[in-house]
Order: structure tokens, then C-alpha cells, then sequence
């Protein structure tokens, strides 16, 4: 297993809150999302930006169609008659071909103004489909009655308009998202135009009994109803499945906006809560898992486990529950920054002083969370978010406790078997590894040392693609000094890192408080502070807007 393999995802630098279209992890593939919770653009109650959105794709798509299809029968047409409109053309003719043209280029440019780059106010919108569809109506009402006044003075009957109108109604029913209500009243003057149509000419042509005119425009009403109600239910039906969306985008009180990682628990979704307006993260379970018992406990443990710290260097958590559908999540605090895995992955080994500045702030939640009986067992660079929090820039956040384990208050369920391994290999202590004996605060202290290294050289003490072989590299192998790697480290420093790995654990640091004060005590400490973290985050690219998930 290599190091990118336990990384978090590396995300774009946007807001999401703001942008909700979907983003994945650079380099790695999208993890399977949650069906409880999916990312499927849809409305609410109103138009919202998204729906305005969909409303822009939706109309260029009714427009594309009905330009080409428009398109295609005036080449037919021209083709037929020639290219010329004048003479021998019969003046209505002629005129219905110019109108014919008029129309295909009319719905060519609403296509192109309804371009996905352009950003249209609802009202623009409204008037693009009063364009589209409102032009298209008036063109075949021309064409049914062209084509009366040709049927009737050929058969004496009128000309049969239903397909037609059919293809519009089901277009706009199809294409346009809107209530059933709203399509109810367009679709109805869609229905009744062409019975306008017919009985105008109808009554306008004097050789038409009556008994032939109602026989015929009764066969329009039937077929005109029933593409009416067809075409208003597929509406309602489609706008209920849009709803079923938005509300499976929701969880809670929060709005889910897109997914942003996974791990072996679950999935996390960045979100708002709808009354507040709070961007947050939220950790769902995964499908798998929700029906089994153990995982369900540590999701859980995790949770409270986190629940119970205060310190301003672990992530806090702000909710807890679980939704009808048996999804069970928690919501912590999103974290605008880079977790320090994906740190190193974009910009190499950090400055000595920088690994002293943000794990001397790891020490201090670490040592918050062993006062109180927790032992982390998973901490690594992924685990470790260089945060902004209150205009503060490399805020470290210790995330991800659940291995966490407390002797006192542990579940009843049974979340390992005895002497099973838990951690990630890369970062794990030996005792982990062997799993022969229960790992203490001083495991977390050589993952720590561990996480030191990497931050350091860029690589973790034991790297290797078969996860085994690192484990057993842990427990026996004598690590590599960092100095061979870069020499121009302190070497004060190195020594606290190579104490932190030492094999037996009463060599290493007792406690997290007693390895803070030693990386303290650093010549390089102190050579980083928040100022030269806000001015380093400034100068690159531009700051990334993440949240690790594990």
C-alpha cells in the first residue's frame, strides 16, 4: 500500500456552497454514492439557481429539437418545390415557407442564447419559452390552415392537425420543468388551438355541412383530450420524480450539496443547513454497513467519541441522527484547507519549522483526547487538516476518531475481535501491528512520529506496496533516519522524530503533552507562525476548500 492510497482526496477551490455541481477527488476514482442520499439535481418549492439551470438545459433542448425537426421539413420542402419563393408559388404558400425560414432561425438563435455559459434571469427564461413555444403554436396554426383550405377544396373535409400538436404538447411536457398546474394552463392552449383553427375555417368555408364539421372536429376533441391529460400527467409524474430528488438531497435539516470523499465507514457530503445557511460536512454510513451491527457501533463511538472533546484543534461536531430510510449520519464543521497528506502530495516536504508549528497543535488535541481515557489508533497524515478557522490559516484538526477506543465506555457490541489489527499500516505502531497487545496513548504518539517523518521527507518510515510487509517492517525493521533523505534537518528535531518510533513504548514520548514540549523545545520552533502561514497560503495557487473523509 503506497501513500496516495491513504490520502484523502485532493478537492477544486471553490465554495461549494455556492457551486453545487459536482466535483470528485483528483486522481482517484469517484467512490459509489449513497442511494438514500442522491446527488441529483432537482427543484423545491421554487425556482432555485439550480433549477434555473435546468430550466436553461431543458429549454436549449426543446428548442434544438424543434429547429431541427422544423428544419428538416422545409428542406423537404424546398426540395420539392425548388429554391425559389416567388412565382409559380400561390401567395399563401409562399408566404407559409418565408414564416417556415422565419421559424427554423428564430428557435437557431434562442438556442444559442440559451448557451450554457449564460447566465439568465428567470424572467429571460419565461420569454425564451413564450418564444419557443408560443412561435411554434402560431406556425402550426398556419400549416393547419394552409392545409384546410387545401383539403377542403379538394375532399370537403378538413385537415387532420393532431399530430402535430400532438409533438408539441408532449415536447413541452417532456422538455420543460414546471408544475402540473402551470402545464395544465399552457398545454390547454396547445389543445384548444387547433379547434379554434378548425372550426374558424370551417365556418369560413361555406361548401362544410355542419353534421361533417362536428363528425370531424368531435375525432379532434377525443384525441386532443387525450394527449391533454397524457401530457399534463407525464408532467405531474416527472415534477414528483424531481421531487423525490430534491428531498433525497436532504438530510435532516440539511441540504446536501455534494460528495466530497469516502472511506471505509461512509460517505461525506458537503452541505447547508437550510435555516442557518452553515456550510458543514456530513458523514453518512455507508449501504453496506447499515445493517451491521458492529459498524453501526463505531459509526456511533465515533461520534461520541468526537462529541466529547472541545478542543480547538479536533474537528467539532455539530449533529447526530438518523433519517426515516435507516441512514444513519453526524455533521461536523467544514474545513476550509488541505489535509496534510494532500499538503505534501502538492507542494513536497514541509519546512521544519511548519511540522513543528501544526503538530505541536495535534499534541494538544491529542492530549485532551487521552485525559479523557481515548485513544485515537488512526492517526496519519489524511487524519491531519491544515485548516483556516476564524481568519487563523494552518489550524490543525485532528478528524477521524472512529477507532477510537475507551476502555470505560465502550460499546457493548464487540468492534474488534481480540488481536485483530486496527490503523492504517503506513502510520501504525508495533503494537498495532503485532496486535498482541492493546494499544495506549503511546501508539498515537509513534503514529504521530510517523506522520512527522512523512511531513518531513515527504515519504512514511516504511513504504511499501504490500501492507503486510510494512506492518512487519513497524514492528522489527530499524527506521531509516530522516537526515538521510534531507540532511539539511535539525537534528533535534530528528531526535524527537526517532524517539516518537521508537519499537518499545517505554522509549518513546509517555504522553502526548511530553512530545509537545519536546518539539518546543526544537531550534526551529517558533520560526512559523500564523502570519507567515496566512502570507504562505496567499501566495500559492489559491487556497483549497475541503473536507477529509475517511
Amino acid at each position: 500500500m503506497n501513500s496516495r492510497q491513504q490520502n484523502s482526496p485532493v478537492f477544486p477551490a471553490v465554495d461549494a456552497t455556492l457551486d453545487s455541481a459536482q466535483r470528485g477527488s483528483l486522481g482517484s476514482p469517484a467512490p459509489e454514492i449513497n442511494p438514500h442520499v442522491a446527488l441529483v439535481e432537482g427543484s423545491g418549492p421554487g425556482l432555485s439557481g439550480e433549477t434555473r439551470l435546468l430550466l436553461r438545459t431543458r429549454l436549449r433542448a426543446a428548442a434544438v429539437v424543434l429547429c431541427l425537426g422544423s428544419l428538416a421539413f422545409l428542406i423537404r420542402t424546398l426540395l420539392y418545390r425548388g429554391l425559389d419563393f416567388g412565382d409559380p408559388l400561390e401567395k399563401g404558400e409562399r408566404f407559409l415557407n418565408w414564416f417556415h425560414l422565419f421559424h427554423v432561425v428564430v428557435l437557431a438563435l434562442v438556442s444559442y442564447k440559451l448557451c450554457w455559459r449564460c447566465n439568465l434571469s428567470l424572467r429571460a427564461l419565461r420569454v425564451a419559452e413564450m418564444v419557443i413555444f408560443g412561435l411554434t403554436a402560431l406556425f402550426f396554426a398556419f400549416v393547419q390552415h394552409y392545409a384546410n383550405c387545401i383539403q377542403l377544396a379538394v375532399n370537403h373535409v378538413p385537415y387532420n392537425p393532431v399530430g402535430i400538436w400532438f409533438c408539441l404538447m408532449y415536447t413541452y411536457a417532456i422538455y420543460i420543468p414546471t408544475s402540473w398546474r402551470r402545464a395544465a394552463v399552457i398545454i390547454g392552449f396547445m389543445a384548444a388551438a387547433p379547434l379554434v383553427v378548425m372550426l374558424f375555417d370551417g365556418w369560413m368555408y361555406e361548401g362544410l355541412s355542419p353534421e361533417a364539421l362536428f363528425n370531424e372536429i368531435s375525432y379532434v376533441v377525443l384525441f386532443m383530450a387525450a394527449g391533454y391529460g397524457s401530457s399534463v400527467y407525464g408532467t405531474y409524474m416527472i415534477g414528483s420524480l424531481r421531487r423525490e430528488a430534491f428531498e433525497a438531497k436532504q438530510v435532516g435539516q440539511y441540504r446536501l450539496r455534494n460528495l466530497i470523499g469516502a472511506g471505509g465507514m461512509g460517505e461525506v457530503y458537503l452541505a447547508e443547513h437550510q435555516l442557518m445557511k452553515r456550510p458543514c460536512a456530513i458523514k453518512v454510513i455507508r449501504p453496506g454497513k447499515a445493517h451491521d451491527p458492529r459498524a453501526l457501533a463505531r459509526f456511533e463511538r465515533e461520534v461520541r467519541a468526537t462529541a466529547r472533546l472541545s478542543h480547538w484543534n479536533t474537528v467539532e461536531i455539530f449533529d447526530y441522527g438518523s433519517t426515516d430510510d435507516g441512514t444513519f449520519y453526524y455533521v461536523m464543521e467544514y474545513l476550509p484547507g488541505l489535509s496534510l497528506a494532500d499538503l505534501v502530495e502538492r507542494y513536497g516536504p514541509l519546512p521544519p519549522e511548519r511540522v513543528i508549528y501544526l503538530l505541536t497543535q495535534a499534541c494538544d488535541a491529542l492530549r485532551e483526547a487521552h485525559a479523557l481515557g481515548l485513544v485515537h489508533r488512526d492517526i496519519k497524515p489524511g487524519n491531519i487538516f491544515a485548516a483556516q478557522r476564524g481568519g487563523v490559516h494552518d489550524v490543525a484538526k485532528l478528524l477521524d476518531f472512529g477507532l477510537a477506543k475507551a476502555g470505560a465506555d465502550a460499546p457493548s457490541v464487540q468492534l474488534t475481535q481480540d488481536g485483530s489489527i486496527t490503523g492504517s499500516p503506513l502510520y501504525m505502531s508495533p503494537e498495532q501491528a503485532l496486535g498482541e497487545t492493546e494499544p495506549d496513548a503511546r501508539s498515537d504518539i509513534y503514529s504521530l512520529g510517523a506522520v512527522a517523518y512523512f511531513l518531513l521527507v515527504g515519504r512514511p518510515p516504511f513504504d511499501n506496496q504490500n501492507p503486510m510487509r510494512v506492518m512487519v517492517a513497524h514492528a522489527h525493521d530499524e527506521v531509516i533516519p530522516p537526515s538521510r533523505f534531507r540532511p539539511d534537518l535539525p537534528a533535534d528535531l530528528e531526535q524527537v522524530v526517532l524517539r516518537s518510533l521508537a519499537k518499545d513504548p517505554e522509549q518513546r514520548y509517555q504522553s502526548a503533552a511530553a512530545l509537545g514540549r519536546a518539539l518546543d523545545e526544537c531550534s526551529s520552533a517558533g520560526e512559523w507562525s500564523r502570519e507567515q502561514a496566512a502570507v504562505w497560503w496567499e501566495q500559492i495557487e489559491r487556497p483549497v476548500d475541503a473536507v477529509a473523509a475517511h
